[in-house]
């Protein structure tokens, strides 16, 4: 939890327990989880926690750049514990947002593109996991 608290105080924020909960949950929970799935993680360990003190903290988070987000399935928003510029892959069948290996895009630099300033890019990829793929093949390769 010391890591979790430094993390918050070196953004200048404030270390509540609600606060140091929800960040811990997304350093432990690398699967990009929404508002409700962390709701559902963390309320049965904290019964007064609500899900707009979620939505309110992790919005907190975005404006200090503790955490990032993404909406890659529609418009449901996800969280991401890692900040550093990565990309995404969303599996149609199952609904799976996983990280993916550094895909070369030119589009991934920060910077300045005619002369506007670049501050963040989103790259998604989408189509069908690994594992939705063996499923509809009956468990072969």
């Amino acid at each position: 939890m010391k890591l979790i608290q430094d993390k918050l105080e070196s953004k200048g924020l404030r270390s509540s327990q609600q606060r140091m909960k929800i960040l811990q949950y997304l350093d432990q929970h690398r699967t990009h989880p929404t508002v409700e799935e962390i709701y559902n993680g963390l309320v049965k360990e904290m019964p007064t926690l609500s899900r707009t003190t979620i939505y309110n903290t992790l919005q907190l988070f975005l404006e200090h750049a503790l955490i990032s987000g993404l909406t890659i399935s529609g418009s449901e928003s996800r969280f991401d514990f890692e900040t550093t510029p990565h990309s995404h892959f969303f599996c149609k069948e199952c609904g799976v947002v996983m990280d993916v290996e550094k895909v070369d895009c030119p589009c991934e630099n920060r910077g300045v593109i005619s002369g506007n300033r670049i501050d963040e890019v989103h790259l998604y990829l989408k189509g069908v996991c690994k594992n939705c793929l063996t499923k509809s093949k009956g468990g072969k390769k």
